[in-house]
C-alpha cells in the first residue's frame, strides 16, 4: 500500500502541472504534416498559451520537407506570436508531404514572405533549453523523434557546455510524445525513422508520457472550425480544405491524436484520460513496441477515461480560437 501511494506521489510531481502560478514552458516538435491534425495540435497549442496555461518557447519541424518550417511559422503569426523561435528539421530526418500539398497551400495564401532558411531544431532546442530554469521545460513531440535523436548526440556549443545527453536531464522536466501504440503495436511516428526512435526511447532520461494510436483514433474533430466560415484562418481555411480531400476523398471529420499530446503537456492529463504506469516503453529495431508493466522507466501512458465525444467537444472548442 506505501508503495502504491509513494508511485501516485512520484507521478504526481511529474506530471500535476500548476497552471494558476506556473504556465508549462513549452517546445513543441512537429511533422506539420503529412497529416493535418498538426494543425489542430498548433492551434490547440496557441490557445493554451493564450489562456495561461502554458509558454511556448520554441517550434521546431521534424519533417523535412521544405514548406514545414514555413508553415509552423504561419500559424504562429496567425495567432500574433511572430517571435516564436522555429527550427528545420535535422538533416536524415524523414522528407514527407501530402499528396494534396496543403503545406505548400498554407504557404501560398497565409505567409507569402518566406524566410530562405530557418536554423537547425538542434540549435533551437540547445539554444532554448540552456536559457531555461533546470526541470522546467517540458518537450512535446507529435511526429518524428529525429530531432531528438540528434539533441541526444550533440555536443557542447556556444549555447551550453554539456552534451546533449546532460543538458536534457537538466533542463527538460518531461516528454509529452503522440507515440506508440498500446500494450502493443507500430506506430507511425516511430517507425517511420525507427533508427531515431531506437535511440531515443532508449536513452532518453526523463519522464515521458505517451498519448497512443489508439488515443487520437476514436476522438474525431475538425468539422466545426472547417464550417466556421473564417477567410482568414489558416486553421479554418487546413480543415476545410483537407476535410475535402485528403488522400483523395472527402470525410465528415478526423482523428485527433496529436491534440491530445498537447492537451496533457500544458494541462494535468489526469483530466482527460487515466494515465498508467510507470513502466517501460520497449522500443524494438522495427520501430513497433510493446509495454512491459515489470520494469520503472518512468515511461507512462494513457487510456481512455470519457465517452470520445466529450474528449472530442474539448479540442474543437480549442481549434476555434481566436487570436487575441
Amino acid at each position: 500500500m506505501k508503495l502504491k501511494i509513494y508511485l501516485i506521489a512520484l507521478f504526481a510531481t511529474f506530471f500535476a502541472f500548476v497552471q494558476a502560478t506556473t504556465p508549462v514552458k513549452i517546445i513543441f516538435d512537429t511533422d506539420m504534416g503529412p497529416d493535418y491534425d498538426d494543425v489542430g495540435a498548433i492551434t490547440v497549442l496557441h490557445a493554451l498559451a493564450d489562456k495561461g496555461d502554458c509558454e511556448i518557447l520554441a517550434c521546431v519541424a521534424s519533417d523535412d520537407y521544405p514548406t514545414i518550417s514555413p508553415t509552423i511559422e504561419a500559424f504562429n503569426r496567425y495567432f500574433n506570436k511572430p517571435d516564436i523561435p522555429v527550427g528545420a528539421a535535422v538533416k536524415g530526418a524523414p522528407e514527407i508531404t501530402a499528396s494534396n500539398h496543403w503545406n505548400d497551400s498554407i504557404i501560398a495564401k497565409f505567409l507569402p514572405k518566406t524566410k530562405s532558411d530557418y536554423p537547425s531544431a538542434i540549435e533551437i532546442y540547445r539554444k532554448v533549453l540552456a536559457s531555461q530554469p533546470d526541470e522546467s521545460v517540458t518537450i512535446v513531440t507529435v511526429g518524428f523523434v529525429s530531432n531528438l535523436a540528434g539533441l541526444l548526440k550533440s555536443k557542447p556549443d556556444k549555447y551550453s557546455p554539456l552534451s546533449g545527453q546532460e543538458l536534457v536531464a537538466k533542463k527538460v522536466k518531461n516528454w509529452v510524445a503522440m507515440a506508440g501504440a498500446f500494450p502493443q503495436g507500430s506506430e507511425f511516428n516511430v517507425f517511420k525513422h525507427p533508427e531515431a526512435s531506437f535511440y531515443v526511447f532508449q536513452n532518453w532520461p526523463t519522464p515521458i508520457l505517451f498519448s497512443g494510436f489508439e488515443i487520437g483514433k476514436s476522438i474525431l474533430t475538425g468539422r466545426k472550425v472547417a464550417d466556421s466560415g473564417n477567410n482568414k484562418s489558416p486553421v479554418a481555411w487546413a480543415y476545410k480544405y483537407n476535410l475535402d480531400t485528403y488522400e483523395g476523398k472527402k470525410v465528415e471529420k478526423r482523428q485527433s491524436w496529436d491534440q491530445t499530446a498537447v492537451l496533457c503537456a500544458a494541462r494535468n492529463p489526469e483530466e482527460y484520460f487515466y494515465v498508467n504506469g510507470p513502466g517501460k516503453f520497449v522500443i524494438l529495431k522495427d520501430g513497433s513496441n510493446q509495454w512491459d508493466p515489470n520494469e520503472n522507466k518512468e515511461h507512462y501512458f494513457l487510456t481512455h477515461k470519457y465517452p470520445y465525444q466529450h474528449i472530442a467537444d474539448i479540442i474543437d472548442e480549442l481549434m476555434m480560437h481566436q487570436p487575441k
